[in-house]
């Protein structure tokens, strides 16, 4: 069964990055192709050989990999071949150092045997890596809805972000789950797709970092589906309660990190506060954009603790 998981999320995984089937084949078997060296400046090299998507493609699979390994197998060797040894934390309860990573492998196999690390959705774009996931570390639970970005210096991992938070008990005001996708698939989505999708995203996360809802008439679609579990579907419903949240918070602001996009999806890692003393909370956004409209929305948020195993902050 597992492996049968595997090879599914594998195969989303590489089409997604890819318009082309046998890039995504290739992909498949980077991993033994072109084995993680020490050398970061040889295998950036070695990578880009094989061009912009290859690479994306091979990061998505490595992320997986580690993922998966890590938590449901407790696999250190994944760690020794993927990761940088200073690879640099930004989990507040984590410190640096790819030893920590095998550590932890090792106490949760021991801990949670039957942890599964379900992964939903995979985007790359340039050396960063998305990854969006149902984390269950016992069977029969809700778990947690999981987001890890992943910065890549050639072939290895070099950092790592991440924003988590439980699954709620309670049916979601809209009636859909924190994973599934409502949207019908488009594997290959064009060139131009991928680019008006990042301005749409772009332009949708700067107005409402200014307060301006009116940007949800003009990039949200009529029936967009919601799937943070407190807001409704429908964009009308949606500008109400953006509309209500900034009026009780006047001097809350959305500060953006990092955007990464991948077809018709984009996501935003950012940081929210309520208001200027707030430590806010870190939360990434992700869209599914389609003919220029946001069409279907997915988040986690977690606040920002008052302290961190490591000195690197959330961001």
């Amino acid at each position: 069964m597992k492996l049968k998981k595997r090879a599914r999320r594998l195969l989303v995984a590489t089409a997604a990055a890819t318009a082309l089937a046998a890039t995504s084949l290739a992909a498949i078997s980077a991993a033994s192709a072109f084995p993680a060296s020490d050398d970061a400046a040889g295998a950036t090299a070695a990578s880009a050989e094989h061009g912009g998507a290859y690479q994306e493609a091979y990061q998505k699979y490595v992320a997986v990999e580690v993922l998966e390994g890590v938590f449901e197998r407790g696999d250190t060797d994944v760690v020794d071949r993927y990761v940088w040894d200073d690879y640099i934390q930004h989990n507040p309860v984590a410190t640096d150092g790819a030893e920590t990573l095998k550590n932890l492998g090792v106490e949760l196999a021991e801990q949670f045997p039957d942890a599964e690390y379900d992964v939903q959705r995979v985007l790359s774009e340039d050396d960063l890596v998305v990854v969006h996931s149902n984390v269950k570390m016992t069977p029969d639970t809700l778990g947690m809805a999981v987001v890890d970005i992943f910065r890549f210096d050639g072939q290895r991992i070099r950092e790592h972000w991440d924003s988590g938070q439980n699954v709620p008990e309670e049916d979601s005001v809209s009636g859909n789950d924190m994973f599934s996708q409502v949207t019908p698939v488009k594997w290959w989505p064009s060139p131009e797709a991928e680019e008006s999708s990042r301005e749409v995203v772009t332009a949708y996360v700067e107005g409402l970092s200014e307060q301006d809802v009116t940007v949800v008439d003009e990039f949200v679609a009529d029936d967009y589906v919601q799937h943070n579990p407190n807001f409704p579907n429908g964009a009308e419903e949606l500008k109400s309660g953006l509309a209500d949240f900034f009026e009780q918070n006047p001097e809350s602001s959305y500060d953006v990190k990092r955007v990464i996009t991948d077809g018709e999806f984009v996501a935003v890692h950012a940081h929210l506060k309520n208001n200027p003393d707030d430590l806010g909370m870190a939360v990434v956004d992700l869209y599914l954009v389609r003919d220029g409209q946001i069409r279907e929305h997915w988040d986690t948020l977690q606040p920002v603790p008052a302290e961190s195993a490591n000195d690197n902050t959330m961001f």
